[in-house]
């Protein structure tokens, strides 16, 4: 009887630790370079134009950077500018994703490009108001979000339910007969 409450006990207080792992560690990494990039839009019809974002303000990038990708040709942002268009394939196959990938300073990342069921016609985008600037990507949640409050309360949940866990398997009780 005494097995199953320690058993009990140490899966209890395993389970409490796994489940407080940060998102970032429990998904084993990512997709992390010293430069933001971006696709827009991220799905796009066959025959549409795209346009490719570098974020160059952070430095991570400073000479020119290629963006390749199966769907359209091989593009080339020179070292003054932070975007580029490419116009997709008419022969893309609807549904399908395609990794899009930058590489700049000997450094690569990818994200995906979904292409739409249909197709359009090749229009002319939008100009950006400040084409000379990418987005600001990267920080979401790593360190932005970092409330030591929240870090310590969460510690002490996990810390006080190990503790219950180890007192109540220990405890002896007069209702087993021993």
């Amino acid at each position: 009887m005494r097995a199953i409450r320690v058993a009990s006990a140490a899966l209890l207080g395993i389970g409490a630790l796994a489940l407080s792992a940060p998102a970032a560690v429990a998904s084993g990494g990512g997709n992390i370079t010293p430069f933001g990039f971006s696709v827009m839009p991220s799905t796009i019809a066959a025959g549409g134009q795209v346009t490719l974002q570098l974020d160059r303000d952070s430095g991570g990038c400073t000479g020119s950077a290629t963006v390749s990708s199966g769907v359209f040709d091989t593009i080339t942002i020179p070292g003054n500018r932070s975007s580029a268009t490419a116009v997709v394939d008419w022969d893309a196959k609807p549904g399908a994703v395609y990794k899009v990938t930058f590489s700049c300073n000997g450094v690569s990342g990818s994200t995906e490009l979904t292409i739409a069921t249909g197709r359009t016609t090749p229009t002319n985008p939008t100009p950006y108001p400040y084409p000379d600037r990418g987005v600001h990507a990267g920080e979401g949640g790593s360190v932005a979000g970092f409330d030591l409050k929240e870090i310590g309360l969460g510690a002490a949940l996990i810390v006080g339910s190990v503790g219950a866990a180890y007192h109540f398997s220990r405890r002896r009780t007069g209702e087993d007969g021993a």
